[in-house]
């Protein structure tokens, strides 16, 4: 591939709004929720130095971007997205990893985390050292879980006082990386998601059985 991946600036901020139809379309192909943006929203971090873009000459490949929570003490890697023309060819590890750099860099001392219902995703941040965690090691900060409000899946999230829901919660923390090797970190990271898959099947069987019984 031709795509270099890079710092985004300023002068890429004419690719706000295909970013933002990538990262809809992409959220409604998966059913799973990719907190919706405006492009006013992704411009800003662009200005700020806070997003990575990949590009393919002049055509967008990819993008990622930073948020900043509980003043400056979590960072998340946010909206991750992968043109389909460039799918499969390992595009999004490289994004991540370029992302990951910046947060690092720009905010070495924070805790990185994110939240994702994809099993590839959770391998890419098990990589970079992150590790499964519950929702309640990740940032407390009320307009994070506010964006969650685009997500079909809102409902189960606020069903369960913000505890669980269909995503798993990861995180880097810079004082205590994951240091194991990349076999037993693969590993690890397969049987936490059987087993938050058997935790899904089980809440949506009971939240179905409850619709049932309700009507």
């Amino acid at each position: 591939m031709s795509v270099k991946i890079q710092y985004a600036t300023s002068d890429h901020t004419g690719y706000a709004e295909a970013i933002c139809e990538l990262i809809e379309t992409a959220a409604k192909q998966r059913g799973t929720g990719i907190a919706k943006r405006e492009p006013e929203y992704i411009k800003t971090k662009m200005h700020n130095g806070n997003a990575v873009i990949a590009l393919d000459g002049d055509k967008l490949a990819g993008f990622c971007y930073i948020e900043i929570w509980g003043d400056k003490q979590y960072v998340a890697n946010s909206g991750l997205i992968v043109h389909w023309d460039y799918r499969g060819a390992g595009l999004a590890r490289d994004i991540k990893a370029k992302a990951f750099e910046l947060s690092r860099k720009k905010y070495p001392d924070a805790k990185l985390f994110g939240i994702t219902t994809s099993l590839p995703v959770m391998k890419i941040n098990s990589d970079l050292g992150y590790r499964p965690v519950t929702f309640s090691e990740l940032t407390q900060d009320e307009t994070f879980w506010n964006g969650c409000q685009s997500c079909p899946n809102y409902d189960i999230l606020t069903r369960n006082n913000r505890k669980n829901c269909l995503c798993t919660g990861m995180l880097y923390d810079p004082k205590k990386p994951n240091k194991n090797t990349k076999e037993v970190r693969e590993q690890n990271i397969r049987k936490f998601y059987r087993w938050v898959q058997m935790k899904r099947q089980s809440f949506m069987k009971a939240l179905n059985n409850a619709k049932i019984f309700l009507s």
